[in-house]
């Protein structure tokens, strides 16, 4: 039986969701009446928008139908690790939107980068409430820091996908190189936390803790040889052109070249941390 569960919407976690809800929804209704730009940019902000509002409603449905509860994976651990993301997709768009897009006389824009803001601080004030747990209560692996790691290696990723095109990489086997990595990186982490939400860990034949150890100091060497060869084969004896506008394919690739580097530092602190959860603190 399906019943109401009222304290889904009452509660401050609940109140902060519908508050993002309605703010997401102003973003994107506001930046589609002012028209579609061709953009990866304005493509990912718009996304964005909808993606945070489509799965805010999600989850304020099944609270509040109490349809959660019958759910055959970590709710919490789900809606803590939504959160995060959310906070973080919404402050990338309020930085992507208003560099790229607004104006002193867009109005609408600037509207909707404000609101965006706003929306940032409603997630981030979900985050620090569904952070603030009892003590003793026990957390999923996406509300740990393995698992926050985790998520933000494969935002950076979705960056890095965000600012690639195919004209930059096609002619050069050390940029596709790179691309390789970013992708396989991107598809095993996004397993990784699928295994974990859906709780499927256990039926793994295997040490699923020294599997994730392997993939994460082989992740790290890869990154790190993406890190040396993009800027090195992408950016070599090239300046930025005087005519480069805001939207300039030079800007994209100092772009994937940034978010490689500080996906390198994420996947490196990754694994040294796991190293010693598995094998120092757990022997403890």
């Amino acid at each position: 039986m399906i019943s109401v569960d009222l304290r889904a919407i009452t509660q401050p976690v609940g109140i902060m969701r519908i508050m993002a809800a309605l703010l997401t929804c102003m973003c994107f209704s506001l930046v589609a009446t002012v028209g579609h730009v061709s953009s990866p940019y304005w493509a990912w902000c718009m996304f964005t928008w909808c993606f945070c509002f489509f799965f805010t409603l999600l989850i304020l449905i099944l609270e509040f139908t109490t349809v959660n509860a019958k759910l055959p994976f970590a709710w919490d651990d789900f809606t803590a690790a939504f959160a995060m993301l959310a906070s973080l997709m919404c402050l990338c768009a309020s930085i992507i939107y208003p560099t790229f897009f607004t104006c002193k006389t867009c109005h609408r824009q600037i509207g909707a980068s404000v609101v965006s803001w706003v929306c940032f601080g409603v997630y981030a004030g979900e985050v620090a409430l569904t952070r603030l747990r009892p003590s003793g209560q026990n957390s999923g692996f996406l509300s740990t820091l393995s698992g926050i790691m985790k998520m933000l290696e494969t935002f950076l990723a979705c960056l890095i996908f965000m600012s690639l095109e195919t004209g930059q990489y096609s002619g050069s086997p050390g940029l596709q190189w790179c691309v390789a990595v970013y992708s396989l990186c991107f598809i095993f982490s996004i397993l990784i936390i699928l295994l974990s939400i859906g709780q499927l860990i256990s039926y793994l034949p295997f040490s699923f803790d020294k599997l994730v150890i392997v993939y994460n100091i082989l992740a790290a060497v890869m990154y790190i040889t993406a890190m040396v060869i993009w800027p090195l084969y992408s950016l070599h004896n090239r300046k930025r052109p005087s005519d480069c506008g805001p939207l300039c394919p030079w800007d994209k690739l100092v772009m994937v070249t940034f978010m490689t580097i500080l996906n390198a530092i994420v996947y490196t602190l990754d694994t040294v941390y796991s190293i010693r959860l598995v094998f120092c603190v757990s022997n403890q």
